[in-house]
């Protein structure tokens, strides 16, 4: 072969695989820019109501139409998903998750051989499990989050939206201090524990070194911030019956948080920790399965939300004393939920699972533990719209910006195609991998079984 030969047919070889690289780089562009799902009943999660038939166009990332007729955009569509009357509904959102100490367990998290690449991997695949359940959205209430989040932004790992609080800040003795028995205090002998050192909580005592606390993990992006107020069930040192922090440390965190323009929660289970939380200034109370009428009128009264867990029994791998502590609070949890909801009470929903890995695939069927008090209905809004308000209270301290938990023109395009009515039967909601037919976060198809 001739040397012009030879170049001619490598310069031929090389526009074609050009142009096939043009047409296939053109085609992914298009294909991803527009998705319009067809013949959708449409979940209205503020009004509890479903639609007749819809047709859905989402571009790029957002909610672009919503209508009975076939639009000149939505047949220019290079995506159409045939819904066939199927359900479409705006992501699950979970607001009480710990994506790190709930991917790993108590013996991982102790071991010598633990690493930040470790906590990444386990997590990680927790995250990506985690959307596939359509969670599109969480908030994550203390644990060192960041890498994670950060890796699931920058698309290196599939999971939600995560709306992180950084480091739990705990007092000495606190139910975030996680120390060992070896382990002393940093303040008197100068050595950061180890969950200090792998971000997972801030031991802070007195105003200044709350304020320190708060700030740090606001300059690493937290959207908000948690401050443990009373004791707590998985927790070596506080009894569950403690108050922790005084108002004075309190009143420090909400207004260093509020300069930023965002809250503080607090993990509080008692009338005490719950009153002084409340007049410190704080939005919201994680648990508090064990207040009285009175607070939960309070908190009606003051717009405080309770973001409340039906928490799991008891299992074979907990601690005997970690059993014991829990006793008031699971017993407690059965008479708050129908009250909080009678009095009024702001109510977001969450699982809180911790240390127990193999519990995460439950995270949908303890949707279903809320039948006990609210109809279908009130369970989707619940696990939609009404916890995408408490993610609104980060402000612009809110990684993400747009409208979630609605399907709604101009919303971000969180959403899920469900099998079937779930106004009707709530249990296809805990039935993820066969009755989420589509999932889509961010305008993007995270699952599509249709077609």
């Amino acid at each position: 072969m001739y040397p012009s030969q030879s170049l001619i047919i490598k310069l031929s070889s090389f526009i074609l695989f050009s142009t096939l690289w043009a047409v296939s780089f053109a085609t992914w562009s298009q294909d991803h820019s527009s998705i319009v799902f067809q013949n959708v009943r449409v979940f209205d999660s503020k009004n509890m109501i479903l639609s007749e038939p819809q047709n859905v166009l989402v571009v790029k990332n957002t909610i672009a139409q919503i209508d009975k007729a076939w639009t000149k955009e939505m047949r220019s569509a290079p995506i159409k998903i045939k819904g066939k009357g199927k359900t479409l509904i705006p992501g699950l959102i979970d607001v009480h998750v710990h994506l790190v100490f709930g991917s790993l367990s108590m013996v991982e998290m102790m071991s010598p051989g633990l690493n930040q690449e470790l906590i990444l991997e386990k997590s990680g695949k927790g995250a990506e499990e985690m959307l596939l359940r359509g969670f599109t959205s969480v908030r994550d209430v203390g644990g060192p989050i960041f890498p994670l989040k950060r890796a699931i932004d920058q698309g290196k790992i599939q999971g939600p939206r995560v709306w992180p609080s950084g480091a739990v800040i705990s007092q000495t003795a606190g139910h975030g201090d996680f120390r060992t028995p070896d382990e002393r205090s940093r303040k008197f002998f100068g050595q950061p524990s180890r969950a200090e050192l792998f971000g997972a909580t801030f031991i802070a005592d007195g105003k200044p070194e709350v304020l320190t606390a708060v700030r740090e993990n606001l300059r690493f992006g937290a959207s908000q911030i948690k401050l443990m107020a009373g004791g707590g069930t998985s927790s070596a040192y506080d009894p569950i019956d403690v108050t922790q922090y005084t108002l004075e440390e309190m009143e420090a965190a909400v207004e260093a948080a509020e300069d930023w323009g965002t809250y503080v929660t607090v993990h509080a289970y008692t009338d005490r920790a719950v009153q002084k939380a409340i007049k410190a200034g704080v939005k919201c109370v994680e648990h508090g399965q064990m207040v009285s009428e009175e607070t939960l009128k309070l908190m009606a009264e003051k717009g405080i939300w309770l973001s409340l867990q039906n928490l799991m029994d008891d299992s074979p791998n907990m601690d005997p004393a970690r059993r014991e502590k829990r006793k008031p609070v699971l017993e407690g949890q059965k008479k708050v939920w129908p009250l909080a909801k009678e009095l009024g009470v702001q109510i977001a929903w969450g699982t809180d699972f911790l240390f127990e890995p193999e519990l995460n695939k439950e995270q949908n069927a303890y949707i279903l533990k809320l039948l006990e008090w609210f109809s279908p209905s009130e369970i989707l809004k619940m696990i939609t719209y009404d916890n995408a308000r408490l993610l609104s209270l980060s402000g612009n301290r809110s990684p993400y910006k747009g409208q979630l938990g609605v399907v709604s023109q101009g919303a971000l395009a969180d959403l899920i195609l469900v099998d079937g009515n779930p106004l009707e039967d709530i249990s296809l909601l805990a039935q993820p991998e066969e009755k989420f037919l589509v999932i889509m976060k961010d305008g993007k198809l995270v699952k599509n079984k249709m077609d």
